[in-house]
């Protein structure tokens, strides 16, 4: 049974929290919990687990911290939060609100959502000074975008040398389209930059949901292992978002596949020792 650190799991209870974009996909609108997580992964030897952000109304940032942070507790698997923080306010703000962060010892990284912002967001003067202000905290930050988006993320990442990156599904690039460029030289340019690390996650909801079948992700994984090395590779499983496209155990093992042709050694840094790394976990 293959070990798995995952760096990439959401969970949201809306009884409890506000999630807008949940309206738009009923399918997964219930609550995810623990609880689920748990009935979702019996195959799986799961040993630790970083919560992301699942994008609640920008107002109850903090809640999630104080709730997962609660959930902890009982599920001692989580050590690890990338927390909302809307950077983009300007440095006192940003600054008031990571403050208020760093209360909560499990935040190690945080996110602010691209992926829905226009061209140009992520490389305005006052985001790109709320990013670099996570160096003094310590904090991480999860590049969360569409493969258009690309070009913006690099220059984002040039500006901000001091801060650890991590790219989620490697940039969602368009694999149900089966397309490649310039999707391809844009990650050459992005894993260029030694600060930047990518993860193995959310590509089967990139792919065609129904029928998606290991082969169609092959390239993309291919192409990232040979720009970023299994060095700078960790898995995430995007539950429960990954359920719209299959199960979280159909996707281990599809990642699992993807991956044995490399050593040992590598499979388990991308499965285990680069999570803990990335996000200091005990």
């Amino acid at each position: 049974m293959r070990a798995v650190i995952d760096s990439h799991v959401h969970f949201w209870q809306p009884q409890q929290l506000r999630y807008l974009w949940l309206d738009e996909v009923p399918a997964i609108s219930g609550p995810f919990t623990p609880q689920e997580l748990g009935q979702a992964t019996p195959g799986v030897d799961l040993q630790k687990i970083v919560f992301v952000q699942a994008d609640c109304v920008p107002e109850q940032g903090l809640d999630e911290v104080a709730w997962v942070t609660e959930l902890a507790r009982s599920e001692p698997r989580i050590q690890g939060i990338v927390a909302f923080a809307p950077l983009e306010l300007g440095s006192q703000a940003s600054t008031a609100y990571l403050d208020k962060l760093a209360r909560y010892p499990l935040v190690k990284g945080v996110r602010r959502l691209i992926q829905a912002e226009g061209a140009g967001f992520a490389n305005r003067p006052e985001f790109i000074n709320g990013v670099q202000q996570l160096a003094r905290y310590g904090y991480s930050f999860d590049i969360c975008i569409v493969h258009t988006q690309m070009s913006d993320a690099v220059q984002l990442v040039q500006q901000c040398p001091k801060i650890t990156f991590v790219l989620d599904h490697f940039g969602k690039p368009a694999i149900a389209a089966q397309q490649m460029e310039p999707w391809t030289k844009q990650v050459q340019a992005l894993a260029a930059l030694p600060n930047v690390w990518a993860k193995l996650s959310g590509l089967v909801t990139e792919a065609d949901h129904a029928h998606w079948k290991p082969a169609d992700l092959q390239p993309y994984i291919n192409h990232m292992l040979q720009c970023f090395g299994p060095a700078r590779m960790l898995f995430g499983s995007d539950w429960p978002v990954v359920e719209l496209a299959g199960t979280y155990e159909r996707w281990v093992a599809a990642a699992v596949a993807a991956t044995s042709h490399l050593p040992a050694s590598q499979q388990d840094d991308i499965f285990v020792n680069n999570a803990a790394r990335v996000y200091r976990l005990a």
